[in-house]
């Protein structure tokens, strides 16, 4: 399930913390966002409701732990993103993150390993409907 850029606020000082309180998560966004309490804690019930987020009872206070690391929830939702678009497309999108995102040599040097070690295809399939894509195979379809 797909959050929002505001849960990904939250979800990330929980992922920096592993566990706070609602007060704490205020405070690290006050620096970045005017959100009241009665925000944060909204914000906070849609990520437990969605199971992002573990919440349990200490004293008066409720604190909140991830329910799955924050590689597993970046790689679930590039999943996601991916999946909306013909798999076709997909090298392209990598072409453009890759040209657009900051790396160390050593990132580079990672890269091009699993490059040479990613088995190929002659071919990537489409995996679109007939008329979701432009690709041979369908443009003759649905003449």
């Amino acid at each position: 399930m797909t959050i929002s850029n505001a849960e990904w606020e939250i979800m990330r000082v929980i992922w920096t913390k592993e566990e706070t309180t609602s007060s704490d998560i205020i405070e690290v966004l006050s620096h970045k966002t005017d959100w009241t309490a009665s925000t944060v804690k909204t914000l906070l019930k849609r990520l437990v409701d969605k199971g992002y987020l573990v919440v349990k009872k200490n004293g008066r206070q409720f604190l909140y732990s991830p329910a799955f690391s924050e590689e597993e929830s970046i790689n679930k939702q590039v999943d996601d993103l991916f999946g909306k678009f013909c798999q076709r497309k997909h090298a392209t999108i990598l072409e453009h993150l890759l040209s657009e995102t900051l790396m160390t040599a050593s990132d580079v040097k990672q890269l091009q390993a699993l490059l040479l070690s990613k088995e190929t295809l002659e071919q990537v399939p489409c995996d679109c409907i007939p008329g979701q894509c432009r690709c041979q195979e369908h443009v003759e379809e649905t003449r």
